[in-house]
Formats: C-alpha cells, sequence, structure tokens
C-alpha cells in the first residue's frame, strides 16, 4: 500500500463530513490532517506540507476559492479536490482557476472521492 506516507488534508466545515471523510482515509492508509475553515487549512498546509488537499468551497472566515488563491499567490502548489455542494457554473468555473478537479457532494459517494485522491496522487508521483 503506498498510500501510507501520502498525507492529505481536508478542510470542511461540516464537522459530520470532516470526520467521516479523515475516518475513512485513515483506513485506506493515508495520514490525515483536518481544518475546519480556509484560514485554518492555510496554516495546515505551511505546517503539515500535504501531498493533496480535499477543499470545501464554502466555508466561514475563509473559502475555499480564497484559500486556493492565497496558496498560489504564496507559490505553494499542492493539487486540490474541491468538494462542493453547488454546482452552479459560476462556482465551478472559479474553482478549476486553481485547482484541477472539483466534485459534486451530492453526485459521489465517500469511494468515489477515494478513488479520485488516488487517482491524482500516483498522477503526482
Amino acid at each position: 500500500m503506498v498510500n501510507k506516507s501520502k498525507k492529505i488534508l481536508i478542510v470542511d466545515d461540516s464537522k459530520n463530513y470532516l470526520f467521516i471523510l479523515s475516518q475513512t482515509f485513515t483506513e485506506e492508509g493515508f495520514s490525515v490532517v483536518t481544518a475546519e475553515n480556509g484560514e485554518e487549512g492555510l496554516e495546515a498546509v505551511k505546517n503539515e506540507k500535504p501531498d493533496l488537499i480535499l477543499l470545501d468551497i464554502e466555508m466561514p472566515k475563509m473559502d475555499g476559492i480564497t484559500m486556493s488563491r492565497k496558496l498560489k499567490e504564496l507559490n505553494i502548489h499542492v493539487p486540490i479536490i474541491f468538494l462542493t455542494n453547488m454546482s452552479d457554473v459560476g462556482h465551478i468555473s472559479d474553482a478549476t482557476e486553481t485547482a484541477a478537479d472539483y466534485m459534486i457532494k451530492s453526485d459521489v459517494n465517500i469511494k468515489d472521492i477515494v478513488s479520485r485522491v488516488k487517482d491524482r496522487l500516483s498522477q503526482k508521483a
């Protein structure tokens, strides 16, 4: 299992969703770090140096799109997969400006998210 050395940062303001994702990725053998908003997420990226970020768009304090733009400004390049409940074109356009991937939460299950993360990390390797 290659995942053990891979660190995932999950940034989501839903404590339940954060817990479920964290548990799932830990069971899959990943090292997991969590944050509940973009400000915490930004600090976690600087301190933890994750291999990939799962990032919610709508959050208090700092939304996911703002966080991803700040990472770009700081010249920090980490693959991001946006997780969102929104399917409108404006948010998708904003999201794909700073990340190559997004998933609409209501359209996928946890296994789909795990699969996408594994695919993205194998592309990076």
